[in-house]
């Protein structure tokens, strides 16, 4: 049984491009509770998404931060 390493760099490829919009999606929903600008980490969450270990840490991070107020101006 032969491996073929061109598709398995094409899997790895189709994988990574195929998580960006997934994980700038996640980070924008979790960033509009958790910040007033999501968009920002919409962009760092899906540039972080080239490395899937660091956008996983990366939303973690984002998770574990405090919400912002109710009668905030910014809270959705």
């Amino acid at each position: 049984m032969s491996i073929n390493a061109t598709l398995f760099g094409e899997f790895l490829v189709f994988f990574i491009v195929l998580s960006i919009p997934i994980f700038a999606v996640i980070c924008y929903k979790i960033g509009k509770r958790k910040s007033t600008m999501p968009g920002v980490l919409a962009f760092v969450g899906g540039c972080l998404a080239l490395f899937p270990l660091f956008a996983l840490i990366f939303i973690a991070v984002l998770a574990l931060k405090k919400d912002l107020p109710k009668n905030s101006v910014y809270a959705h």
